[in-house]
Parts: structure tokens; sequence; C-alpha cells
């Protein structure tokens, strides 16, 4: 395949001519890609398919840290002076230290029309009563996504996160049909209340929307959410420097299709080599994104680091997919990769001999771990032999992930809960391990 796998075949043409405009327009607005074309001896002005889009550098996030901190507020690569700028919002990524992002008017109608087909994409309806808990603050999943459901007609109850007794008292009396937030927090609500001595299902929400991190897809941790609340479930993808949702899954689907439209164009890499790799059933890879008519921020073959599998496609022939995590998260057990994502969902099937949480301990930063693997794992409410449970998740973590683990269970409680992202993986050196 010659083009990237995820432009519908009627918005081809069109995609097509937004792209070339908005690449031939480019240097003369963003110093920063000015520059990148020439290190590449590329004249964009040469470009004439969506084939061509391949000849193009990568941008990455450390690069675009480099260019805020060369030119603040917004970096070299802003297209745009602040004075066109109607809203601002961050992405710490790994480091914990903000990167902004500028959206102008036109950006942000363009973030309310996709972001508002994910999520009819996802089953909400105006008919709809949604109880928000996540981020309102800079998290492009806050006010964006008021504004999408806004646009929908959903009645969105705004209670952010740090609120879970308000949130409470919403599901007691408002009449709340359906939860958006990470996954992290479907589950930090649901314990939370439990240990009021309820129980999730009594409130009736019938639709749980999740995005922001890698979970939503995975099986048991899924499976688990759901009987939970005896809701259905359905996922998003997006990405703080492109759009707050990109990716979005019908209900009943295998997968996530994407909800970009015109505005986005996604390719799918090999991300040890960046060679492209097509999105047909059965293959996985790295996200890359293009904006095809941002103003504020045109990033060209973005890279995302989130890996994805293609699940399937639908009844459209559009590819399906699942985030397995991130690129960045990944570790490297003698050569094996291993997704913290993937031991957080082996120990979820094991419900209720354990609670589900667990965490990876490392004696310094990854990728690359030294075997054994180090995991912590809390008991659930039915454990039986602790002993045999311990043995059997280090057998399953060898038999399923291909690499050798050290497991330690411990009491419900003792690690980390968080309403926002789960930390799967913490620092600790060997002398400091439980």
């Amino acid at each position: 395949m010659t083009t990237p796998g995820f432009v519908a075949p009627e918005d081809r043409d069109a995609v097509t001519a937004m792209l070339l405009t908005q690449l031939a327009g480019l240097p003369a607005r963003s110093p920063f890609y000015a520059d990148l074309f020439a290190a590449h001896g590329i004249d964009p002005a040469a470009l004439v398919s969506l084939s061509d889009l391949r000849k193009l550098p990568f941008t990455d996030k450390q690069a675009l840290r480099e260019s805020q901190a060369a030119a603040p507020p917004l970096g070299r690569h802003a297209a745009v002076g602040m004075a066109e700028v109607i809203r601002v919002h961050a992405s710490t990524g790994t480091t914990g230290k903000p990167s902004w992002v500028g959206v102008t008017r036109r950006d942000a109608e363009s973030w309310t029309e996709m972001t508002a087909r994910a999520f009819t994409t996802m089953g909400a309806t105006r008919e709809d009563v949604v109880l928000h808990g996540a981020g309102l603050t800079l998290f492009v999943g806050g006010l964006p996504i008021r504004d999408a459901l806004e646009c929908i007609g959903s009645t969105m109850i705004p209670i952010g996160t740090g609120n879970s007794d308000k949130a409470v008292q919403a599901l007691d009396s408002l009449g709340v049909t359906a939860l958006h937030a990470t996954p992290s927090y479907v589950r930090y609500l649901a314990e939370y209340v439990r240990g009021l001595g309820r129980d999730p299902r009594e409130f009736g929400i019938r639709k749980i929307f999740v995005g922001g991190e890698p979970g939503g897809g995975e099986p048991a941790f899924r499976r688990h959410l759901q009987q939970e609340w005896d809701a259905r479930i359905t996922e998003g993808l997006g990405n703080a420097d492109m759009a707050p949702v990109l990716f979005a899954e019908p209900p009943g689907a295998a997968g996530m299709r994407f909800t970009g439209g015109r505005h986005v164009l996604v390719e799918l890499i090999d991300p040890d080599d960046g060679e492209p790799v097509v999105p047909e059933p059965g293959a996985s890879g790295e996200l890359v994104y293009t904006s095809v008519d941002r103003e504020c921020c045109p990033l060209v073959r973005f890279r995302t680091r989130d890996r994805v599998l293609v699940t399937g496609l639908d009844r459209d022939g559009a590819p399906l997919i699942r985030c397995v995590g991130r690129t960045d998260d990944m570790l490297i057990v003698l050569g094996v990769n291993v997704f913290p994502t993937a031991v957080r969902d082996l120990v979820q099937d094991l419900h209720p001999r354990t609670n589900g949480v667990a965490q990876i301990v490392l004696p310094g930063p990854g990728p690359r771990v030294e075997p054994p693997l180090r995991v912590e794992v809390e008991l659930g409410e039915a454990p039986g032999d602790p002993e045999g449970l311990r043995r059997e998740i280090e057998e399953l973590i060898r038999a399923r992930l291909t690499v050798r683990a050290a497991v330690t269970l411990v009491p419900p409680g003792s690690l980390e809960r968080t309403e926002m992202k789960s930390r799967l993986t913490r620092v600790a050196p060997l002398a400091e391990a439980t």
C-alpha cells in the first residue's frame, strides 16, 4: 500500500488537496518546518500525492519540547501568534514538564467536530446524561469533551477528578446514564462506591466511555469494569498534540475505527525502522499523525508512540484497532518486549483471587530490565492459597509473556490508586522493594 491506510475512499481527493495546500504553505508559517524541510532537501510544493507523505521526516515529542524551549511559549513549530489562540492545553508526557498546545477558533471547531463524531460512534446520544469524570483543566480530555457532548446535545455533568463524593451525589440524583473517564478512574470510582457499602450497579449506568490511557481494550480489565457497573464499555483514542479523540469504538465492534474525518492523516509504521505497515488484520505498529488543516500546531508525521494492533475490518472495510500500550512504557526483558498493560490484564483475569491491581517494580529506569521481572500484586477477596497463587502468576507471565518473573503478593490497598492514569511501574532499588 503506497498511501496511508485510514483515508476513506470518498475523502481521498479532498484530503489530498488539503494536505498539499497545508504543506506548501507550511515553511512560511512555521520556522521549525522551514528548517526541517530544508535540512532534508524537501520542497513541499513538489509533492503531488498522499504517497509522497513518506518522503517527509518524522516529528517527535522531543523535537517539540526543544522547539518550545527555543521559542516560548508555543514553540517554533507554532504557525500563528498568541493573538490567534483562544485556548491552551498541555500534555505532560514522561518528563512531567508541560508541552503546550495552542488552539485557534477554527482548530477548536475541528476538534469539536472530530470529538463529537467519536462520541456518537461510541454510542452517545442527546438523551444521555453523562457524568464527566476526567480532568477539566489543561487535559485535552476535559473542555474539548464538554464541547463535543454539548454539540451532540447530551447533558454533561462536569465533575472532573478529585470529587468522587460529588460524583456519587450526581449518580444518586441526576439520572446519569453514562460515565466518561479514564479506565483507571472507572475502577477507582467502583472501589470508592463499594467502600461506602454500595453496589455500583445500583445507579443504572448503561454506557461507559473510556480513554486517556490504554486499558479499555484489555479483555479481562474490560470484563471486570463491565461487571462492576453492569454497563457497556466503548473506548476512544486520541493525542494531546493532534486531537482529543481520533479513533472510537462502535458498540459491539472488535476495536476502534478512525473518526478524524478529513482533518488528520494516519499512518501505521514499524516502530523500529519507521517503514510503513499495511493496516490489515493481525498487523501491529505505531500510529503516526499528520494534521491536514491545523492552524496553530500543524504537525507533520508526528510519532505518537501509541502501539496498536489491527483487530479486523468494519463493514465498510476500515481498519479496527486496539491500543496495546505505548512504546515509551514498553520494557525489554532479555530481548522480549513487555507492555505493563499486558501484565495488568493477566493479573485481572485471576479476579477474585486478585483484585486486579498490580505494579511492576524496576531497579532503575527502563526500558531494559534484567530478569526476573519484579511484580507486586494485590490479593483479592478470595485468594485461596497465597503461595499457590504467587506461583501461578509467575507461571502465567512466563507462558504468556515469555519472561521470568518474581511476584510478591501484597494486601489490598497497598499499591497506589489514582483518579487519572494508573502508574503501572515504579522505580525502586532492590533493597527498597517490598
